[in-house]
């Protein structure tokens, strides 16, 4: 018996229904000549035209928000495109995509790949119902029942370490694990920016074992209402830019490193359009 899937791919073989149109393709959103990194397990290596299509997927699943169930018929099976999406997250591929975007990036803007300084936040989101009760909390001070993302961007907003936890852990508990990520793979940051949560014990962690300065950022008693604080935009512009995705309106993720490969995909597509928008 066929599924759904297949019927769309018998659809728009024959030019018929509302399927045929011009099939999605974010081929073009990717620096001319990027090469896909190949799969590192296995004698079969999947053809390099599949793999842009599985990429293709991916990130239209990201930025649309829907369900893997609900892949167009543009693109490949959709149990194919999870099993991609897995097998990346699991062997670190997604990860290694998105640096690697991250180093162009910063060639092209005529910084050095590996950064000095960074900013540390957090940002609490609600939990669909697919979010476990292990992995999920309440967030007293945001009002929030779910999950929070801890991130930590370079001066460009560019992203170097993320983290996902249930929204009760404090950016304090959180923040440590995020420093120590952050140290095994940028070590040549010396200093981080960080908002009023971050005090106490962290900073004698950071600069005692990590020899980083973690700067506290505060908020003027004398200020009223939205003010732009020095440093601390520009993670603030990152949280805005990862909302652009549908997918992170809300954490829909059951495991929380599947949130973490979700929010590295979104930032690809950030970092994509620039190096595009700069060939031009």
């Amino acid at each position: 018996m066929r599924d759904s899937h297949d019927f769309g791919l018998l659809a728009r073989a024959q030019n018929t229904g509302p399927i045929c149109r011009t099939p999605y393709c974010a081929c073009e959103r990717l620096p001319h000549g990027w090469a896909i990194p190949a799969r590192r397990a296995g004698r079969q290596r999947t053809p390099l035209v599949l793999r842009r299509q599985m990429v293709d997927a991916v990130r239209y699943l990201v930025a649309g928000g829907i369900t893997w169930r609900a892949m167009p018929a543009d693109f490949p099976a959709w149990d194919r495109v999870y099993a991609f999406f897995r097998r990346w997250r699991d062997k670190g591929l997604t990860a290694e995509f998105h640096d690697r975007l991250r180093d162009r990036v910063r060639k092209d803007a005529g910084r050095d790949p590996e950064p000095t300084v960074g900013i540390i936040d957090a940002q609490s989101v609600r939990g669909a119902a697919s979010v476990p009760a292990a992995t999920r909390g309440f967030d007293g001070g945001k009002k929030v029942n779910g999950r929070k993302r801890h991130i930590l961007v370079d001066t460009l907003g560019l992203l170097l370490a993320v983290m996902v936890t249930a929204a009760s852990v404090t950016d304090r508990d959180a923040g440590q694990t995020l420093l120590a990520r952050l140290h095994e793979r940028h070590w040549r940051v010396t200093r981080v920016w960080a908002d009023g949560g971050y005090t106490g014990r962290l900073v004698d962690f950071a600069r005692e074992v990590l020899r980083v300065a973690l700067t506290v950022v505060r908020r003027s008693d004398d200020s009223s209402g939205f003010t732009v604080l020095p440093k601390r935009w520009l993670v603030e512009r990152t949280f805005a830019w990862l909302m652009h995705s549908r997918r992170l309106a809300r954490d829909y993720e059951t495991r929380t490193d599947t949130s973490e490969a979700v929010i590295r995909w979104s930032m690809s597509m950030v970092m994509s359009r620039r190096l595009v928008r700069r060939a031009r």
